[in-house]
């Protein structure tokens, strides 16, 4: 085993597919292919399933992707502290549902990043892949929220995951529409007052469960509903259509031109937090991007810190 097998295994779980990691890191996908197998066969597991849609880790691939980042976070401060002149490869993955302050951090820690050397991803995706990503070492940790109607289910994926949640901050529920909306005079909006537009929201894919919305109530039936993958598409609806979605009252740099966002009648408390996996190593990058996801939030008046 080698530390470049190694490196080569945490690029392939950060990218689901070997064609993807081989580009990044400019071998051929054969020779990845190749270093891949003759690490199964020395340690006699299989590491990786195979299929149409790319790789996934095995249970045994899990766990030794555990291990193998925490030797390449140590490697690299060795050679970062003993080799002259040699610049530390940063690394740093976020996976989380579609929230504005989840890609200011993300920016902040990269505009502060120093290194010569770094691969940042954040990826904006459904609940139940965010959950999947941190439980696969894929990402280093998940952004999501819980409430009272999802927390059970939630917290017990959680548990199968090895995966523990950590609190940020709780926000009332408010509900976001555009500036020239026929609601968007009132002081807080009641249900009965949101019969007649269309609901969005967030599409989850295969798990497309009620309790893995990232609106709140979205286990209400709606006459109207329209789903949609990414914040551009919700902000473009929200300023061209008389529809609504439910968050958590923190608006995006985009959203503050155009859009208002108003207290639900219905008080209903969400908890944002992030979820790690129980063996990840907290690491000062990683340290770094949860500093600034709370200084994010605490310049919103919209939040409770906790």
């Amino acid at each position: 085993m080698t530390l470049q097998q190694l490196r080569y295994l945490i690029a392939i779980a950060e990218f689901g597919s070997i064609n993807a990691a081989a580009q990044n890191l400019y071998i051929s996908q054969s020779n990845l292919s190749t270093a891949i197998k003759d690490l199964e066969q020395e340690l006699g597991i299989t590491i990786f399933t195979r299929s149409n849609r790319g790789v996934s880790p095995t249970n045994d691939g899990t766990e030794l992707l555990g291990y193998a980042r925490q030797v390449i976070e140590q490697a690299d401060m060795l050679e970062s502290r003993y080799a002259r002149g040699h610049e530390p490869h940063m690394r740093l993955s976020i996976s989380t549902q579609h929230y504005y302050f989840s890609l200011q951090a993300f920016v902040n820690v990269t505009e502060q990043c120093a290194s010569e050397q770094y691969d940042f991803i954040l990826r904006e995706c459904a609940t139940g892949k965010i959950i999947d990503d941190v439980r696969t070492f894929r990402s280093d940790i998940g952004v999501l929220y819980l409430d009272d109607f999802n927390a059970r289910v939630l917290e017990k994926a959680f548990d199968d995951a090895e995966v523990s949640f950590k609190p940020l901050f709780r926000a009332w529920a408010h509900v976001f529409v555009g500036e020239h909306h026929p609601l968007a005079h009132k002081k807080t909006i009641s249900f009965d007052d949101l019969r007649d537009y269309p609901r969005y929201s967030f599409e989850q894919g295969n798990e497309n469960s009620f309790y893995y919305s990232e609106e709140p109530f979205g286990y209400m039936p709606h006459a109207r509903n329209i789903r949609y993958s990414d914040r551009g598409t919700l902000t473009n609806l929200l300023l061209q259509f008389n529809g609504y979605t439910i968050s958590t009252g923190v608006l995006s740099t985009e959203m503050y031109k155009g859009i208002v966002a108003i207290p639900l009648a219905e008080k209903h408390k969400m908890t944002i937090g992030y979820i790690m996996h129980k063996k990840r190593k907290m690491n000062e990058l990683l340290e770094g991007y949860i500093d600034e996801l709370h200084n994010v939030i605490a310049k919103n008046d919209q939040v409770n810190g906790l």
